[in-house]
């Protein structure tokens, strides 16, 4: 199982990136996935989820009308845009599967990408 994001870097306040994370090695279509960011000295915290097939979405408040969360189940990839970064935005950030099957839970989880806002 891999899960490979990519897409992250240094870009200015107010500017955009957008955040791709390649899964290989399960069935990606059956998996819910979410973006998961952690800053320096915090917890990680959730960022953006999205249903297996991709017909609901949800964000953290402080995100919302600021990134989309999509999928393509053809490419087995999972993205993030984000806009109107802001410096407090700055984290390591994860792209997470999820799936409860048979009472079992599975969680896969990337190797992170650093976004940094800064001027």
């Amino acid at each position: 199982v891999q899960l490979v994001e990519s897409g992250g870097g240094l870009v200015q306040p107010g500017g955009s990136l957008r955040l791709s994370c390649a899964a290989s090695g399960f069935t990606f279509s059956r998996y819910a996935m979410s973006w998961y960011r952690q800053a320096p000295g915090k917890e990680r915290e959730l960022v953006a989820s999205i249903t297996s097939a991709g017909g609901s979405t949800d964000y953290a408040d402080s995100m919302k009308g600021r990134f989309t969360i999509s999928r393509d189940n053809a490419k087995n990839t999972v993205y993030l845009q984000m806009n109107s970064l802001k410096p407090e935005d700055t984290a390591v950030y994860y792209c997470n599967a999820h799936r409860v099957y048979a009472g079992i839970q599975y969680d896969y989880w990337g190797q992170g990408t650093q976004v940094t806002v800064s001027s």
